[in-house]
Order: structure tokens, then C-alpha cells, then sequence
């Protein structure tokens, strides 16, 4: 935490710098201005969270540091220092929101108190702005999942969130199943709230999805500000918005591109991402090969086209995704055929062959006798 120390008397700012218990509250710095304009550039340059300033100096005074720091806002703690215990003083002071004042010559004992005071009342203000901060940040979240959704939604609470405009742009990222992007979007829609060209949030309940409503003469920016600063691969679909009204039409538009592999990717993937990617497939396919799986659901899954997985599937494999499915198959019937009591029809249809026939036909092919035989340890 930082202290600006605001006097035109050296002697004054000594004496504080001696007799303030820095360390014991929790001061990392102490900065200092002879006036009121140094200490206006000094607060600009460090953001100092506590500030100890004389109301009577040259040029700009601690009165009017004190109405500026009102005017933008400030959220430190401000205490006034002044030889004169003159009320007109005071109440201008409390008028722009200073904490407190001391009266010189500074006392030991007081300033201490004074500067507890202002820390603890600091640390406590802090807190209940984060939780503010975030319970606007998770409803933000959960209103604009329920109005992609058709659910009911708070349109005046979104658009409150949002420069004003017209009409929008209206993106759909998606990213891959493996990465963390949250942080990302957190960061990315600090930037567009600041720019005060859009906001972004992640979907609750979707940990790979995340909304972008910007401004539409600011694409150009918002475009060059995900690929300076995304490190992670992302698909990128993207529509116009003419009405906060037509956010759950839009979003669905936008799914539907996605499926249909219409999208752009903003990075490219180098070959050790790439390399993990296809072990991740693989690794997958392994775990879910008794459920429906097709080149479709893994280029969905794993952001990658269908040709590329199905060379590069063979390239790491020997075999083709079907063939390979079929192979772990037919090894998890050998085990149940010798290790269980379940018929043969329920193993076909726990492996995903809802003909039984079909699935003594495929044995036989892979394995060179039926499910009956292997059972009862006949040899092809």
C-alpha cells in the first residue's frame, strides 16, 4: 500500500516520515510533494491508496487537490493537515469526501491513529467493491447465458453493460476443451469496458464458450486485440445484432455456423500443440469408443477438420478411427466373453451394435470364430 505525503514544508514531511508506523500498517512506499500540483502528478503516476496533504500550499492547495480528487472519482483515504481549526476549512473538506484531519504540529499518538483508521477503513472498502464487483460480474454472466437461450432475461441490465448503439457485433468463441480461457475473457472484457467499445463474458455451464457484443466501426481493434493477446487456439463466428431482443436467434445462428464448420480460427497451432491435440484424441476415443463416434464429433470436440484427423488418426495409429474403434471393441468382448456371465447380446448392444447377428458376423471377421466359440475356447 502506498502513502503520499503533501507539504510544502520539508520539516513537515520529515517529522511524518519519522514518527508513521509504515511497516506495522502495511506502507511498502512513501511518496512525497512539495505542492499540490507535484502531488496531482504523483497521484496520476502511482495511485497512491492513503494521502496526507497540508490544506495551504502554493499553487494548487490541499482544498482544491482534495475537490479534484472528488471529481475523478478517487477511492483512497484523504487527510488533511493544517495549522488552522477553522470550521469553513473543515467543511469543505467533508464536503469532497476527505477521511480525516490532523492538526500541526503533528503528534505522534494522533497520526498513528489517524493512519490505522485509514488503512482499516481502506482494506474494508476494498473488499466490499471486489464482492460488488463480482456479483455484477456473475449476473452479468448468468443473464446473458439465459438471453442465449431464449430464457428470460434482463435486457435493460445487458444493455447497461454496453456502450450505446444501435445495432452490434455479436461473436462466439469457442475454444478448445483442454485450455482455461476464462482469464483471458475476464481480461478481454475489462479492455472493452474500458475502451467503452463492448463487453465479453464467459457462458456459465459451457467452460468453452465465451459472447463478445462489441461496437461495429471497433472490429478492426477488437479483432487486432484478440490475436495480439490470445495465446490459447479459438474458433471465431460473428453476426449483427440489430436488437439486444434478437440475442438468442443470433446465438443460435452462430451455433449452427459452428457445426457446420463455418468459422475462422484465430491462431495457428504450433507442432508440439498440435502433437497433444492428436494425443488428446486418441486418449478420448479410447474412453468413449462403446458410444456413437464419427469424425464429425471429434472435429467439433477437438477443433480440428475431419480430413486432418482422419490422416493424422492413421499416421499415430496404424489404423483408420473406425477400424481402431472396432479393434477396442472386439478386445473389450474377448474380456467380457471370458471374465463375465452377460450374453452375447448384451455385449453387443453394451458396445454399441444393436444387432447382434451384425456383431457376431464383425467378431468373426476381426477374430476368425463367433462369440460363441471364443466363450467356450474353440480355436479358428
Amino acid at each position: 500500500m502506498k502513502v503520499l505525503i503533501a507539504d510544502d514544508e520539508f520539516n513537515v514531511r520529515d517529522v511524518i516520515r519519522y514518527i508513521g508506523k509504515w511497516d506495522e500498517h502495511g506502507i511498502t512506499e512513501l511518496l512525497e510533494a512539495a505542492n499540490g500540483n507535484e502531488a496531482k502528478k504523483v497521484i496520476e503516476k502511482e495511485q497512491p491508496e492513503i494521502i496526507f496533504t497540508d490544506i495551504k500550499m502554493p499553487g494548487m492547495s490541499g482544498l482544491d487537490l482534495i475537490e479534484w480528487l472528488d471529481s475523478i472519482a478517487y477511492e483512497g483515504k484523504v487527510i488533511l493537515i493544517t495549522g488552522y481549526d477553522d470550521y469553513q476549512f473543515m467543511r469543505k473538506a467533508i464536503q469532497h469526501n476527505s477521511f480525516d484531519y490532523l492538526l500541526k504540529p503533528v503528534e505522534d499518538e494522533a497520526f498513528n491513529n489517524v493512519l490505522k483508521k485509514a488503512v482499516t477503513a481502506y482494506e474494508e472498502e476494498s473488499k466490499a467493491r471486489l464482492y460488488q464487483e463480482d456479483a455484477v460480474k456473475v449476473r452479468w454472466s448468468q443473464t446473458m447465458l439465459a438471453a442465449c437461450l431464449g430464457e428470460p432475461a434482463d435486457l435493460d441490465f445487458i444493455a447497461s453493460n454496453l456502450p450505446p448503439s444501435e445495432k452490434y457485433d455479436f461473436t462466439l468463441l469457442t475454444f478448445y476443451q483442454m485450455h482455461q480461457p476464462a482469464p483471458f475473457i475476464e481480461k478481454l472484457a475489462d479492455e472493452l469496458v474500458e475502451q467503452e467499445i463492448g463487453n465479453a463474458v464467459m457462458l456459465l455451464g459451457d467452460s468453452n464458450q465465451s459472447v463478445l457484443i462489441t461496437l461495429p466501426e471497433e472490429w478492426f481493434f477488437v479483432e487486432e486485440l484478440l490475436s495480439r493477446e490470445l495465446d490459447i487456439p479459438v474458433r471465431l463466428v460473428k453476426g449483427e445484432l440489430q436488437s439486444l431482443h434478437e440475442i438468442h436467434e443470433k446465438y443460435n445462428d452462430l451455433q449452427s455456423e459452428l457445426e457446420n464448420q463455418n468459422y475462422r480460427s484465430i491462431q495457428r497451432l504450433d507442432e508440439l500443440e498440435a502433437k497433444q491435440r492428436m494425443n488428446d484424441i486418441i486418449s478420448y476415443v479410447e474412453t468413449y469408443y462403446m458410444e456413437d463416434m464419427s469424425l464429425e464429433r471429434l472435429a467439433n470436440r477437438f477443433f480440428f477438420s475431419r480430413e486432418h484427423i482422419s490422416r493424422k488418426f492413421k499416421q499415430e495409429t496404424g489404423l483408420t478411427l473406425s477400424k481402431y474403434i472396432t479393434k477396442l471393441r472386439i478386445d473389450q468382448a474377448k474380456r467380457w466373453l471370458k471374465e463375465s456371465d452377460e450374453s452375447i447380446f448384451s455385449i453387443s448392444t453394451m458396445l454399441g451394435y444393436q444387432d447382434e447377428k451384425y456383431f457376431s458376423k464383425l467378431f468373426k471377421k476381426e477374430v476368425g470364430i463367433t462369440p460363441f466359440e471364443y466363450r467356450n475356447g474353440e480355436k479358428s
